[in-house]
């Protein structure tokens, strides 16, 4: 089994927002694959959301509806990019992978 300090960062958070840790020696088991996915997933939404954010700017638009709406996307796609990167470089930090 794995050791506390070597639990994986899942890209999903818990019912009161707390987040989800996966213990398990098998990079390769049904629930790894799972949250490898969902990072992925979350990873191309970011990247699509950035695009529709840059031409977005670059339309000048003043409706600040949108902009409130794209600025509240935006910080949702980032707080899901960063779970992955502290997910991701936990690992990478772990004895295993040195």
């Amino acid at each position: 089994m794995t050791s506390p300090d070597q639990l994986r960062l899942l890209p999903w958070t818990g019912p009161e927002g707390k987040p989800c840790y996966l213990s398990t020696d098998d990079e390769h088991g049904f629930m790894s694959r799972l949250a490898d996915h969902i990072e992925a997933v979350q990873l191309g939404m970011a990247a699509e959301l950035l695009e529709e954010a840059q031409q977005t700017l670059d339309d000048d638009t003043d409706a600040v509806e949108d902009l409130v709406l794209l600025a509240a996307q935006l910080a949702g796609a980032l707080q899901d990019v960063l779970r992955v990167a502290t997910s991701r470089g936990c690992r990478l930090t772990s004895p295993e992978h040195l």
